[in-house]
């Protein structure tokens, strides 16, 4: 599962496949790999969320809002709470290095999910270095740990290689789902086509 931290449909996505693995029975193993929609951002720094909207679509900010009210919507219609007035965007790289010091102790899902929560329901800093470190302690993962990995460039390469392994595979966004490395899924679909896919998968399986 290719997504990035401040990405609402990849939130949206995982949730409506994890009811589609939970309505199929199947049993999955769940990878995450990172992604950055924009690493060209300056890292420590953030801007409003509508902002960058705005700019990137060519609308007004008041069009933007609306953008962000029907990605609420959206949201609570799959359970999500998204609280998106006053939400900044930064650079993502930081985040997704803890997350891969999580996937070395098991706990990439979880920190996956507390990020998630922090920035779209919180509305707390993926960008700040304190930030990260307290929501990974919460999620699981040694404070300790965290902030020296953040301190280092630990797991750097990593990142970087999750993107290019992305796009090698055509994905030029999130989410991304390659499911029994055969089947691609792009974007956050419903939970029916999840379940059609692992219901694939699990018939070719058998053979």
């Amino acid at each position: 599962m290719w997504s990035d931290l401040v990405c609402p449909w990849c939130y949206l996505g995982k949730r409506r496949f994890e009811r589609a693995v939970a309505e199929v029975g199947a049993d999955v193993e769940v990878v995450h790999h990172s992604f950055q929609l924009d690493p060209s951002f300056p890292r420590g720094k953030s801007r409003p969320t509508r902002e960058v909207l705005s700019e990137k679509y060519g609308r007004t900010l008041e069009e933007a809002d609306a953008m962000e009210a029907q990605m609420e919507e959206r949201a609570a219609a799959d359970g999500l709470e998204y609280h998106l007035d006053g939400v900044h965007m930064g650079n993502t790289v930081d985040g997704h290095r803890l997350v891969h010091l999580a996937a070395s102790h098991g706990l990439a899902d979880a920190v996956v999910d507390r990020f998630y929560a922090a920035h779209f329901t919180e509305r707390r800093s993926l960008f700040d270095r304190d930030s990260l470190v307290s929501l990974a302690a919460e999620a699981g993962l040694d404070a300790a740990e965290a902030r020296a990995v953040l301190e280092s460039d630990a797991y750097e390469a990593e990142v970087a290689a999750d993107g290019e392994q992305a796009r090698a595979l055509g994905a030029s966004g999130v989410p991304f789902f390659v499911i029994d490395q055969r089947y691609g899924v792009a974007g956050a679909q419903s939970t029916e086509v999840f379940a059609q896919v692992l219901r694939q998968v699990s018939a070719a399986a058998a053979g």
